[in-house]
């Protein structure tokens, strides 16, 4: 039986589907469409966008319908199916609209799993996962040939661009945020994984309930021939696996499990049926740096032998790996300052995660947009080791009256991102660390976590090295 297969609703050959949102998502969901014999729609409904400058992001041979503004009544007749971008909220009038007359609701994940034809490995969580998923195709990589592993969701590089190149040798590994959960229907991974869930995307998703309902949703489509990881030291991934539908794999960075992967000292320790085995020691074998990536790496092995990967081929791998790109990312030393880029620390626990990496006085740059998170916990990870909390953007001043509240007073505020920059190196010393890790998401000040890391590290460049 191929386990990683499911019963898919109809074909679209022929239906008039409807993709909102163009980014990199609907450009893809629009091209597979069209491939797949739809007659395509591709709406944007964001201020000041043109119909002309929807086309001219579609390839000329393209016949998709652009419709930017206003989606006409005319034009939403007859539509059978719509796929939704991430950002797009599933709770939208004009989805709810579409959803109560008949129409397929679906994500760009969903659609790029209905041409898969390989093994699919799933993982989720509210941190982590851009590191493990890359840690997991260099796995996967390295046991199957990079020519038969591809790397896909949110880690930026859409599944509907790579689902029509996949064979049944082939293995699709996907980081999928909470936004493409909400909108899977047959999604099926051979393989699936939840790191962790704490508060994040409240903005969104509204509740915590509906924010973990969608992590879960993850395993929905796997039964007990597919395999779930799961943090054992995550009160919300703990309790689901007691009712996963999946065999259930557990890691855990604080006990040990006799059944499962867990960190005992140094060592990170595999034990199955009672038989141990020391895989790696996190210091000497480890390019990564905190407990976080400890976490993350015994996921990403717990997934490789899931997938069928020997273990030495696994810890080669992790070996060989090192950070990814604006995730407790060390940038350079700077007139005996270390500067860390970790961009990517967009929500409070993330950013802890950050701070616990630290090992030296640190200077630390806070403050975004606000998603409606909480930050008390953030600031008491602090423990002596920041000297100063640099703060900008839109969220600042509830930062600052959450650290005040903590006893924290070493604060300032920047009105730029620059400002931000010039004010840290000032007030670092030798010995001491820099470290971007806000908090917070960047939209406002920047289109995206990754430009927000890049402008850090291009002015960590120019910094004269004495």
């Amino acid at each position: 039986m191929d386990i990683n297969r499911f019963t898919h609703t109809k074909n679209l050959a022929g239906e008039k589907c409807l993709v909102i949102g163009s980014g990199i998502s609907g450009m893809g969901s629009a091209g597979l469409l069209e491939h797949m014999g739809a007659d395509v729609i591709l709406y944007d409904g964001k201020e000041g966008l043109t119909q002309e400058e929807l086309q001219s992001k579609l390839p000329e041979s393209s016949k998709a319908l652009c419709v930017a503004g206003d989606l006409p009544q005319e034009v939403k007749k007859d539509i059978t199916a719509v796929v939704l971008s991430p950002g797009v909220p599933v709770d939208l009038p004009v989805v709810q609209e579409f959803r109560e007359a008949g129409a397929e609701i679906m994500g760009e994940i969903e659609l790029g799993y209905r041409e898969e034809k390989g093994r699919v490995a799933a993982i989720t969580g509210t941190n982590g996962k851009t590191t493990t998923t890359t840690l997991v195709g260099e796995i996967m990589k390295a046991g199957l040939g990079e020519e038969k592993v591809f790397v896909v969701g949110n880690i930026g590089n859409p599944y509907t661009s790579e689902c029509l190149k996949t064979t049944e040798d082939t293995v699709t590994v996907g980081e999928i945020s909470s936004f493409q959960l909400e909108t899977i229907v047959s999604f099926h991974p051979a393989v699936s994984a939840i790191l962790n869930i704490t508060p994040d995307h409240l903005d969104r998703h509204h509740t915590m309930e509906a924010y973990v309902a969608a992590k879960e949703a993850i395993a929905r489509n796997q039964t007990k021939e597919d395999v779930c990881v799961l943090n054992y030291e995550n009160e919300y991934t703990r309790e689901f696996g007691y009712r996963c539908p999946a065999k259930v794999v557990f890691f855990s960075s604080s006990r040990k499990l006799y059944e499962g992967y867990y960190l005992q000292g140094d060592k990170i320790v595999k034990s199955f049926g009672g038989q141990e085995k020391v895989l790696l020691d996190i210091y000497q074998d480890m390019n990564l740096v905190g407990m976080c990536n400890v976490e993350n790496v015994m996921a990403a092995i717990a997934i490789g032998e899931a997938l069928g990967v020997d273990l030495e081929t696994i810890l080669s791998a992790v070996k060989g790996f090192h950070a990814v790109e604006h995730r407790i990312e060390f940038v350079a030393s700077k007139g005996g300052v270390d500067y860390y880029n970790d961009s990517k620390g967009t929500n409070p626990d993330a950013a802890i995660q950050g701070i616990r990496a630290m090992n030296r006085p640190t200077i630390l740059i806070g403050g975004g947009y606000d998603k409606h998170s909480e930050y008390d916990e953030w600031i008491e990870s602090f423990e002596g080791k920041v000297k100063w909390l640099v703060l900008i953007g839109q969220t600042r001043e509830k930062i600052a009256e959450c650290a005040k509240r903590h006893g924290f007073e070493r604060i300032r505020f920047a009105d730029s991102f620059e400002e931000c920059l010039e004010i840290c190196t000032g007030l670092a010393e030798s010995g001491d660390a820099v470290l971007l890790s806000p908090a917070c998401a960047s939209w406002g000040m920047f289109p995206n976590y990754e430009v927000r890391g890049q402008k850090f590290k291009e002015y960590v460049h120019q910094l004269p090295s004495t």
